[in-house]
């Protein structure tokens, strides 16, 4: 027999490159912030409200993006979706010529544009994922593309903190555009499906279907022409006990991701005095850590799949182990030296990576059918996070000038999320929905439960 062919890295490294662009789109207003909000004038509540208006959209347009995945096929919809963003990125540029009224508008507008254009990429992810890998290699897979955003500070942040320094920060928005326009014929050119693949041999789909990958999940139009989405059948996957922990838990983790994805370097300029260029280069440090972490979480994860430990000890012990380390933030309060501050934010976004599973749980849960579906239900209860984190932290720093009650209310989401996955959630078992779903009356019957190969 030839040995398995190993095309499902080359994806996985094509997710990596795709998210790494797709987050740095989502940080270009905070690198750029200080300078923005002194050009427009603008207060911290109204920065929190235009930080706020990518999540707004991003979480309207996670269902429609689930289904539109379901409907039409991964390649198609996250094709358009990495060309869409990228355009809107690249408007924003134009913002400074317009009156203050006028910029706000359109800068707020332009930012929820950007947020329904990227709303299926992390689904989409979530759906080749499990297309594409088997249940032991999940967890990597997962910890791999979702620390890009990570990666995507460590990159781009001081790249786009030295272009606002010496160009402004309309430059930004022009640079970041013409990347990610580019990039969407790499992935036109490089995607496919795992059973449509090229260089993809007979052996490779064998291992991936033997561990329990979804490799006839993802046929786009086809499949969803046998089995069409019944809005019944995510009532029944939202009525279960481990969703509502995996939501509520991947809400709180993000409201982790959102400090350092919008107020993380506006802290460092006005809280600890560091100039927008220097605040650009700190803010790789912690983001490197939350990247090691990322991949380290998913990397042990997978291990103890491999050696026979239950899917959900294997899940959720990177998850708590990591929520620990990010209440470390909390300390930050007392610290002066800037160093220190450094390194509790660094080991607190290295925790925050380490505990980052929530991709691989649904993955590893989601019913055959509506993986797409549910990868947006669950992004889109997780970036809700993104909505309220930077209004409650602007209303915080209004009302008492301090970044102090804002680390607080961080820390406190990390150890609500591990309440989540230690009592709500219970085991992690794939969810499956009967062929034959309705009753005479059109009511949905229960869903079965499969426990994974590897588990």
């Amino acid at each position: 027999m030839a040995r398995p062919t190993r095309v499902r890295y080359v994806i996985l490294l094509l997710l990596f490159v795709v998210t790494t662009l797709n987050y740095a789109d989502r940080a270009t207003l905070s690198i750029v912030g200080s300078a923005l909000q002194k050009d427009l004038n603008l207060t911290p509540v109204q920065m929190g409200l235009i930080f706020s208006a990518f999540a707004w959209a991003y979480v309207a347009g996670q269902i429609p993006g689930g289904w539109l995945l379901d409907r039409f096929g991964s390649k198609r919809v996250y094709a358009w979706s990495i060309f869409l963003w990228s355009f809107f990125t690249l408007l924003q540029s134009f913002v400074g010529w317009m009156s203050v009224t006028w910029a706000v508008a359109t800068l707020f507008t332009l930012r929820l544009l950007v947020g329904v254009a990227e709303s299926p990429s992390f689904p989409g992810n979530s759906r080749i994922a499990a297309a594409w890998f088997p249940t032991s290699e999940r967890g990597t897979a997962a910890g791999i593309f979702t620390s890009a955003q990570y990666f995507a500070t460590v990159l781009f942040a001081p790249l786009m903190g030295w272009l606002t320094y010496h160009y402004g920060w309309h430059s930004v928005f022009v640079i970041m555009g013409l990347l990610g326009i580019a990039m969407t014929g790499v992935w036109w050119k490089v995607m496919h499906e795992p059973d449509e693949h090229p260089r993809a041999n007979i052996e490779e789909l064998t291992l991936i279907r033997a561990g329990g990958g979804l490799v006839e999940s993802s046929h786009g139009a086809q499949s969803e022409s046998r089995n069409p989405v019944r809005w019944g059948d995510i009532r029944q996957v939202l009525g279960q006990r481990l969703m509502i922990g995996v939501l509520l838990g991947q809400y709180c983790i993000n409201t982790l991701s959102y400090f350092f994805l919008t107020w993380f370097p506006v802290y460092l300029v006005q809280e600890r005095g560091m100039s927008i260029l220097k605040a650009g280069f700190i803010a790789s440090i912690p983001a490197l850590c939350g990247f090691a972490g990322g991949i380290l979480g998913g990397i042990l994860s997978d291990s103890l799949v491999r050696r026979g430990y239950s899917l959900t000890f294997a899940r959720k012990a990177p998850m708590v182990i990591g929520m620990l380390m990010s209440t470390s933030m909390v300390a930050c309060v007392t610290a002066s030296a800037d160093w220190l501050i450094i390194m509790l934010m660094a080991f607190a976004y290295f925790g925050k990576g380490f505990g980052a599973v929530g991709w691989a749980v649904v993955s590893d849960t989601a019913p055959k059918r509506i993986a797409g579906l549910c990868g947006g239900v669950f992004n889109a209860a997780g970036n809700i996070a993104g909505i309220t984190t930077p209004i409650v932290i602007g209303l915080i720093l209004q009302q008492t000038g301090s970044f102090n009650g804002a680390l607080i209310f961080v820390a406190a989401n990390a150890l609500v999320a591990m309440f989540c996955y230690l009592v709500v959630m219970g085991p992690i078992k794939r969810l499956e929905l009967p062929e034959s779903t309705t009753t005479d009356s059109g009511a949905i019957k229960g869903l079965e439960v499969k426990r994974p190969v590897s588990n």
